[in-house]
């Protein structure tokens, strides 16, 4: 059974070194592969389509997406290409079974890429209809400090640096809690091709 990390809302685990080095190279194989048929897009802010810092994609029969004219949403194709994502990698699903108990598994894995100079400010996951499921996420490559706080944007957060291979999931109260990435270590890693961290959060979105 997972355990709450010290200090953090209930429902929060951090799994240090979930993947080993060989498995994190199979992951980031997995991306190569899957931005093949579905590429890097740059999503952008509802109503004011301020570009995120980050590049994303996705694995599975839904992705996340956002733009300014229609805001954050789940869809089935890519918003540039048409072409629907690339098929969710086995061992993202298997990682899935193995820290969560929840019955269905999940239809939408974010890839999210962070270059240099890349944050995510704090923010909800509450794009998905499945709010009560938990959301999983794989950090590869450079390392990064994970901020959470609690469920008002503003407050006092508790910091945790992710590093290559560690997993993290958001259960419970921590499910509803503000996250953001504050600071990531770009350079310190050569996993990913021309640098940075990919970030994949697996999330089940219907009911």
């Amino acid at each position: 059974m997972l355990q709450t990390a010290k200090n953090f809302p209930r429902g929060f685990a951090h799994l240090p070194f979930y993947f080993d080095a060989a498995r994190q190279a199979q992951l980031i194989e997995a991306v190569r592969e899957g931005v093949k048929q579905a590429p890097f897009f740059t999503p952008q802010m509802p109503r004011t389509g301020r570009p995120l810092s980050v590049v994303a994609s996705n694995f599975g029969e839904l992705g996340w997406v956002t733009d300014k004219e229609r805001g954050y949403r789940y869809e089935s194709m890519h918003p540039v290409n048409g072409r629907s994502w690339h098929p969710m990698p086995d061992v993202l699903k298997t990682l899935w079974c193995d820290v969560t108990d929840y019955p269905d598994l999940p239809e939408a894995c974010l890839i999210n890429w962070y270059r240099e100079g890349s944050k995510m400010g704090a923010h909800l996951d509450n794009d998905e209809q499945a709010v009560g499921a938990p959301v999983v996420s794989v950090s590869l490559g450079d390392s990064a400090i994970f901020r959470m706080g609690g469920k008002k944007r503003r407050g006092s957060t508790k910091g945790i640096r992710l590093f290559s291979g560690d997993v993290v999931v958001m259960a419970g109260e921590s499910r509803h809690c503000y996250h953001s990435v504050s600071k990531v270590f770009f350079g310190e890693s050569t996993l990913v091709p021309k640098g940075g961290r990919i970030n994949l959060t697996l999330r089940r979105v219907r009911l």
